[in-house]
């Protein structure tokens, strides 16, 4: 339970500053991955498929500049 809430708070901490960069870059890749990343934590209960989609959402923005 208190990795699941930390992990949450990790990847919803990434997802705010990931959705302030986008607004303010007008970015839309950013921006919804920062609303992803600040969502997905509700709807996840398994440990493994948090950290596993939270990276693949925190790398999105990196690999996929548009």
């Amino acid at each position: 339970m208190t990795g699941w809430l930390l992990w949450g708070l990790l990847f919803g901490s990434i997802g705010l500053g990931y959705f302030i960069y986008g607004k303010k870059q007008r970015s839309v890749v950013p921006l919804i991955c920062g609303l992803a990343l600040m969502a997905f934590p509700y709807f996840v209960s398994n440990m493994v498929l948090l950290v596993a989609i939270g990276a693949i959402l925190c790398a999105i923005p990196y690999f996929l500049r548009l």
